[in-house]
């Protein structure tokens, strides 16, 4: 691969990716909706896209082709029907950014728990996929439509929880401060277990991805889970704190 485009790619680990990209000498253009500045000044091409509009996006690729489409914001089917439509003839490996929400919770999931190709959805935009559950939704059903998709060969990244100093999310920081100031976090199910990656990593395995032209579903992750309560004890032990 060589001509890439990157659907986001301007927060977390999508501005990793772009990095280890533009290190490994890709042609690079990311497609925002320019509301995001970027540090990559004029190491990339820009263009200018609103996922929900297939016209913008049909525009901005016009008379287009690349490689690689990395798509790191895709967040309804809607979005994810109109920008495999606007790039129908245009790419020839789509890499979408998914999630393990996709499974239901358990743990040691394979691959094949679950089968995007017999998902059955409802085309909706982005602000009706409410809370984890619309998250979940959201992103089974953009697996179903890219892998439904005859103009290309399609692969999804069901990333766990990605980490790292530069998680604007604060996920991590924020359970740990609840803890070190002695503050109660509201949890469910304390026995439900998690997996996780770091950024960098995440960013790595996205880029292998469409360097060897890997397709499929794809669980990427750190070795093993964890609980969340096990999860609590030990930033309780590292930071001497203990609110339970």
């Amino acid at each position: 691969m060589n001509d890439i485009l990157v659907l986001g790619g301007t927060q977390f680990f999508g501005k990793r990716l772009v990095e280890k990209l533009l290190l490994e000498g890709k042609k690079v253009t990311i497609a925002t909706r320019g509301l995001t500045k970027d540090p990559f000044g004029d190491k990339v091409e820009r263009l200018i896209i609103d996922r929900e509009n297939i016209k913008s996006q049909r525009a901005a690729f016009s008379g287009r082709k690349w490689d690689v489409v990395y798509d790191q914001s895709c967040f309804s089917p809607q979005e994810a029907k109109a920008t495999a439509e606007a790039l129908d003839g245009k790419v020839a490996h789509y890499i979408f950014t998914s999630s393990m929400a996709v499974y239901d919770f358990g743990t040691l999931h394979k691959e094949g728990d679950f089968k995007p190709e017999q998902f059955s959805f409802t085309y909706r935009p982005r602000n009706a996929y409410k809370g984890y559950e619309g998250y979940q939704e959201a992103k089974r059903a953009g697996e179903a439509v890219l892998f439904d998709y005859p103009g290309f060969q399609s692969s999804s990244a069901r990333f766990p929880i990605v980490i790292g100093t530069d998680d604007y999310t604060n996920r991590l920081k924020f359970h740990v401060e609840k803890i070190r100031n002695g503050q109660p976090i509201g949890i469910h199910e304390p026995e439900a277990r998690y997996s996780f990656i770091l950024s960098d990593e995440a960013a790595d395995f996205l880029y292998r991805v469409g360097e060897t032209g890997l397709t499929g579903a794809l669980n990427p992750g750190s070795e093993g889970d964890i609980s969340l309560s096990e999860f609590l004890s030990k930033i309780e032990e590292i930071t001497g704190n203990s609110n339970r």
